[in-house]
């Protein structure tokens, strides 16, 4: 069964187009835009120009997916678009100009999605393991309860750290009541997602180009981090787009990333972190192919 999913992000869209079958996801063709759809996220409103920005690049996703004639179509809508007050404005004019329903999901329901993503994308299991996504405007985090999964989404993410000038110590403040949570729960390890994850293992690695197979499931120490937010720190934002593996669009936003991705490590005392390409899309993909089961093969768009 073939899905084409789609991911409004804080910082950027995102598209996913793969062929599902149970529980595995085998992608047939990405795609990313950054639009900043978050920027100005305090504010509690999405910018005309930002959402301009954003149904341009799903209006090209759209073209692009339906060429390559999806069984489903699926969209959703994360912190940006959940914590803005005309939210409905932006849903309502991709589905007038697009004809493109986008969903939009609370915290938990992007952290369910985010870790059933994850689990399809692992090579080998990893019981009892911590998933981080680490998105624009939250942070989502997923692990193992005593009786089920536990998730929990917090407003601390790459772009809304950048725009409110937080303090790594301010992050840690801001990420502690949950910190504590997972701590009492003693994970074995952490699993990390999202485009500053991914932009420090492609750092680490010094990729001049992009490899998503040397990126998945590469180990990303703290150790590591904390040389890559050095370099940063002593690095002029316009400079940065020299640094080998850090995408240009990000440059301005990958220090509070990485910031974040320290508070975690460092507050929980783990030393590594499994970079998994796999996250919120294979989740989308997986829901929308169950989804194409229930209604007995027949076409569906959520």
């Amino acid at each position: 069964m073939r899905i084409a999913a789609v991911d409004v992000g804080s910082n950027s869209a995102r598209l996913l187009v793969a062929d599902v079958e149970k529980q595995a996801v085998v992608p047939v063709h990405t795609a990313l835009v950054t639009t900043r759809l978050g920027k100005g996220i305090d504010g509690r409103y999405l910018l005309p120009g930002a959402v301009e920005r954003t149904i341009e690049a799903l209006g090209e996703f759209l073209l692009v997916a339906r060429s390559l004639k999806p069984d489903a179509i699926i969209a959703a809508a994360t912190s940006a678009v959940r914590d803005a007050q005309n939210s409905h404005q932006f849903v309502d004019m991709a589905k007038k100009e697009l004809e493109l329903e986008v969903n939009i999901l609370s915290g938990k329901e992007e952290a369910y999605l985010t870790y059933q993503g994850v689990l399809a994308g692992l090579r080998q299991e990893s019981p009892h393991m911590l998933v981080v996504d680490l998105g624009g405007g939250s942070t989502e985090f997923i692990w193992p309860g005593k009786k089920e999964v536990d998730r929990e989404s917090v407003n601390v993410g790459a772009v809304r750290a950048t725009e409110g000038n937080y303090s790594r110590e301010k992050i840690k403040t801001i990420l502690k009541p949950v910190l504590d949570q997972i701590a009492a729960s003693r994970p074995s390890g952490l699993i990390g997602v999202g485009g500053t994850v991914t932009n420090l293992a492609a750092m680490a690695l010094m990729l001049k180009v992009y490899d998503s197979s040397q990126v998945h499931s590469y180990k990303l120490t703290l150790g590591k981090v904390r040389e890559l937010i050095s370099v940063l720190q002593v690095t002029p934002v316009e400079e940065r787009k020299n640094i080998p593996g850090l995408q240009p669009e990000r440059v301005d936003i990958i220090e509070a990333g990485t910031n974040i991705i320290a508070a975690i490590m460092e507050y929980l005392q783990i030393d590594s972190l499994e970079v998994s390409e796999a996250d919120i899309l294979y989740g989308l993909a997986l829901e929308a192919a169950q989804n194409v089961d229930r209604k007995d093969g027949n076409t569906y768009q959520k």
